[in-house]
């Protein structure tokens, strides 16, 4: 296996051996986009000297686009990508593809219901291309190039990609719609629950995973019989491009998915005029709350994630957990909406040495094998402000990092810091609410927060989750029950891991994987989050009769 370096200004595309990503198999490979049908880019080559163009497809066509949005390398700062964005004055074709499909769907129960077979044989061609070494390889240095992560990182994300396609092959398409019946009031009735699409509907998705959640997105709508449009973050869209360009290979009609590369104003007024009956929105919770304006509340949302992680009082395996909490804050540059934003620990694990561990195992990481990286939302003089105005604080400290990485070539609109973690004391934490919002703000990079609560100050940090705006996970350290019962039992994020190896990241194709707590919460991965964001029930009820012997009309009522 392969894995993508930091080019210290040179063009990332020096090769490490590394056998932990060894379950994508070996692979000894030349030009990828000479042995790959559906490829129109090479990973390996893409550069300054070598850019590529990024393409938006409607009405079964690729096109270009007068206007182009050139992307700068997030390692050394060459324009490498043009991205063909579509204007406000082109958004015509794509509002009219959308308004050819009807409320009902392109399929449903009782409409084209050979297309449920159709999904299931597509899901069956995608998953064994990406089973081919060559082809996850493929996406997996195209994901590097980029949102810059370790080759494992982002050999996970086609790994899990790969594994949701296999869980729909076959009959498992259909059986997302099957229905129930319940026995009516009299002979001929019965009533009917059905699982039934919006028809045309939206996808909205970040950069972070560029290939994983647009295309989990994607495949459900399409499963449950809608027509989608959908806009990846225009920096990482090419990944998604080079999918859809794999989805038609392998079978899928050209008229089911429209694809957009535009800016969000754009895709704002296309919204507006195409008035979708749903959209799937992942990302920042400002947009999200105007989209939920703006769509009269026709949305689900899987917005930011502020994660906590509480360590209880039954200290074990020390060495385990702080890699694991090196893992939740660290991996990716933190830039996972599931990363470990804040850490809660009990003041027994203060007497262990976990924080020196922490300190340990973040100092490993490295640009050169890109454990640490670009931060693509950030720039490293926003989150070093933000570091500051946290040690303001009183009693508050710096554990570790707090400096800008040295001796790179990221552009400076990218930011690029150390892993960092500062101490706040929990009673300065709740002390009023500006504070409180100052500690609780996401910084979607390397950077986390860390506290220590006394055995009788359990409360204190049930009383900060409350206060929290966004639930998407959390993990609960401990192999205590009646802890993990209590902190449970008075906290609300949608997917929580409790044990001694609890974790905030990782949505793996086997649990669902979301927020709680609102009624827009939006899912991915699972046969119920399919059914929740991209179906909606309806209810038939047959009355066939017969008509009771001798029935005469009654009085009126």
């Amino acid at each position: 296996m392969y894995r993508v370096l930091a080019s210290r200004g040179l063009r990332a595309k020096s090769l490490l051996c590394d056998k932990s990503a060894s379950f994508l198999g070996s692979l000894t490979f030349s030009r990828l986009n000479h042995s790959l049908p559906f490829a129109t880019v090479d990973a390996e080559e893409l550069s300054g000297a070598h850019p590529a163009e990024v393409q938006s497809f409607v009405q079964g066509k690729w096109i270009g686009s007068s206007n182009y949005n050139t992307l700068l390398d997030p390692l050394n700062g060459e324009p490498f990508i043009k991205v063909a964005e579509v204007e406000e004055t082109g958004i015509q074709p794509f509002v009219e593809s959308l308004s050819q499909c009807p409320k009902h769907g392109l399929h449903n129960p009782f409409k084209s219901p050979e297309r449920y077979l159709l999904y299931g044989d597509i899901s069956t061609k995608a998953a064994h291309m990406l089973a081919l070494p060559k082809v996850s390889d493929f996406f997996t240095r195209l994901i590097q190039r980029v949102a810059p992560k370790s080759y494992q990182q982002a050999a996970g994300e086609v790994f899990v990609t790969r594994k949701f396609l296999e869980n729909f092959c076959g009959d498992q398409v259909r059986f997302l719609a099957r229905s129930f019946a319940v026995p009516g009031n009299h002979l001929g009735q019965q009533s009917h629950g059905y699982r039934w699409p919006y028809g045309p509907v939206t996808i909205v998705t970040p950069f972070n995973f560029p290939l994983e959640i647009p295309l989990l997105q994607l495949m459900g709508a399409l499963y449950m019989g809608n027509k989608p449009l959908l806009k990846v973050d225009s920096k990482v869209s090419i990944v998604m491009e080079q999918m859809m360009r794999l989805l038609h290979h392998c079978g899928l009609p050209v008229e089911d998915v429209d694809f957009i590369n535009s800016d969000g104003k754009t895709m704002n007024k296309i919204l507006l005029e195409a008035n979708p009956r749903m959209t799937l929105f992942t990302g920042s919770s400002r947009v999200a709350e105007k989209l939920a304006l703006d769509l009269k509340g026709r949305i689900r949302l899987e917005d930011a994630g502020f994660d906590w992680k509480v360590l209880g009082p039954d200290v074990q395996e020390v060495d385990y957990v702080a890699w694991v909490c090196d893992q939740d804050a660290y991996a990716c540059s933190g830039q996972k909406c599931s990363a470990q934003s804040m850490l809660f620990m009990h003041e027994n694990w203060s007497k262990t040495p976990l924080v020196s561990k922490l300190k340990e195992l973040a100092a490993r990481r490295k640009l050169e094998d890109l454990t640490i990286g670009p931060v693509l939302t950030f720039t490293t003089e926003a989150m070093l402000e933000h570091m500051e105005n946290l040690l303001q604080i009183p009693g508050s400290k710096l554990l570790f990092g707090g400096k800008p990485l040295k001796n790179h070539s990221i552009p400076s609109i990218y930011g690029a810091l150390e892993p960092t973690a500062v101490y706040v004391p929990i009673e300065e934490i709740l002390k009023d609410s500006k504070t409180y919002e100052l500690v609780t703000k996401e910084i979607f990079g390397p950077f986390q927060i860390v506290t220590e609560y006394k055995k009788d100050q359990l409360p204190l940090v049930l009383d900060a989750l409350e206060r929290m705006h966004a639930h998407l996970t959390a993990a609960v350290v401990s192999n205590d029950p009646i802890f993990i019962q209590e902190v449970i039992g008075n906290s609300v994020n949608g997917t929580t891991y409790a044990g001694l190896r609890g974790r905030t990241t990782g949505a793996p194709q086997n649990h669902w994987f979301g927020p709680a707590g609102d009624p827009r919460g939006a899912g991915i991965g699972t046969p119920e989050a399919i059914k929740l964001v991209w179906s909606c029930h309806r209810e038939i009820i047959y009355d066939y009769g017969p008509i009771p012997q001798g029935w005469e009309v009654p009085p009126s009522t």
